[in-house]
């Protein structure tokens, strides 16, 4: 699949929600794993890849700085959306799904 470029945020969630990405995930650092309060179905590093990323930098302000990764596990049979600030705002925890995330922002 063709990578898509997105001004927004807001319009790469609602692309990504279209293409079946319809989980909202958060990160849970001090658990290890990624969590979705509605449903709390909560993976682990190992239970999702990391299918496309996003990278969103503010042209004015460090605190627009956003990755949002659709993500899917075959193991749960779902997919889901992360989003997660980078740059001076950024979550510099050494967790283990943090590690994973950021493996991706280096690309």
């Amino acid at each position: 699949m063709k990578m898509k470029s997105y001004d927004t945020v807001t319009e790469a969630m609602t692309d990504l929600n279209k293409l079946g990405y319809t989980i909202d995930f958060s990160i849970l650092t001090d658990k290890e794993c990624l969590v979705c309060h509605l449903t709390a179905t909560e993976l682990s590093p190992d239970d999702f890849e990391i299918d496309h990323f996003y990278r969103f930098e503010g042209d004015s302000d460090p605190g627009d700085e956003m990755i949002v990764y659709a993500i899917s596990s075959n193991k749960n049979n779902l997919k889901g959306i992360v989003v997660n600030a980078y740059g001076v705002y950024a979550d510099n925890a050494s967790s283990a799904i943090v590690k994973k995330l950021n493996m991706h922002r280096k690309q």
